[in-house]
């Protein structure tokens, strides 16, 4: 079976004031405290589990978590929020119902960084692991933290072994948990550039059809989805967006995202689960499915 999802935000709900990303301002938490941070994580946690059920009565299987899902989350240990019983309590009833969970982490995380770079790379990375240990969730790529591999720093061999060597720094169900995704800027990473990594350190690839789109290197993409398909131990999860520029607004920026998918995917006679990052988010699922159906065919039926 192909599964299809969305990314952090559901406008149904999210017209209702249902959010899973409320935050603040640097100000507001030097005024208001962790007590603050603590109210609106709970709050957080709660709406992501209305969109959790949503999705579920819905039929739909795939979801990726908000990153601001905790405010400020660097600043305090999770476990001493003044609401981390209920917060707990409510991360445990998400992971409880039957939907493939993942995160992505923002672009400031860089493994291959040194320094406080990547001292505050480890930190965040480790924030969203420990928040889907609390949901339950196991430790492997079924429920993916998604990174790019950052800046290739005028190398892109020495850049891919700092990151394997600075890999052995994470724990172990964050280790489990990682993934990287090839890029959509010439100079940054392709599947065959990310190959290396995988098998250094067994992290597997994400292919991002439009990303391929906008920088293929040497491979079609037929190519590609099957080297990074094959870099996964678990069913793989891709993502897949069509052009704004291509299809709505002709000034739009090159790697801008379409409202909604306007072409089939093609998952070339294989089973994954795949995320559009399509700006309507669940309405672009629900169009998808009306407009081309199941991608792939009879795959899985």
């Amino acid at each position: 079976m192909i599964n299809l999802g969305y990314a952090c935000i559901n406008i149904n709900l999210n017209d209702q004031g249902v959010s899973s990303s409320k935050g603040m301002i640097r100000r507001t938490f030097l005024e208001k405290g962790v007590q603050y941070a603590s109210q609106i994580a709970l709050q957080n946690v709660q709406g992501l589990l209305q969109i959790v059920e949503w999705n579920v009565q819905q039929g739909i299987k795939v979801f990726r978590v908000s990153s601001d899902l905790m405010p400020w989350a660097s600043e305090y240990n999770i476990s001493e929020l003044p609401d981390f019983p209920e917060i707990r309590a409510t991360l445990e009833a998400v992971g409880r119902h039957n939907i493939r969970l993942t995160t992505h982490p923002g672009p400031f995380n860089k493994m291959a960084g040194s320094g406080a770079t990547l001292n505050n790379t480890i930190r965040d990375l480790e924030i969203h692991s420990e928040v889907f240990d609390l949901m339950g969730l196991p430790a492997t790529p079924m429920h993916k933290i998604n990174i790019h591999v950052g800046g290739a720093y005028g190398d892109k061999d020495e850049t891919i072994r700092r990151f394997a060597r600075n890999f052995s720094l994470l724990s172990q169900n964050l280790r489990g948990r990682l993934s990287v995704e090839n890029d959509d800027k010439a100079g940054l990473y392709t599947v065959a550039d990310l190959v290396p990594l995988h098998e250094m350190i067994g992290v597997p690839i994400v292919f991002d059809y439009f990303h391929h789109k906008l920088h293929p290197g040497n491979l079609s993409e037929e190519e590609a989805f099957h080297t990074a398909f094959a870099t996964w131990r678990v069913k793989p999860i891709f993502h897949f967006s069509s052009s704004r520029r291509d299809w709505e607004e002709p000034t739009a920026k090159r790697e801008a995202h379409a409202d909604f998918i306007y072409e089939p995917i093609n998952t070339y006679g294989k089973e994954v689960d795949i995320v559009l990052e399509a700006k309507m988010k669940e309405l672009a699922v629900q169009r998808y499915m009306e407009q081309f159906g199941n991608p792939g065919g009879n795959v899985g039926a």
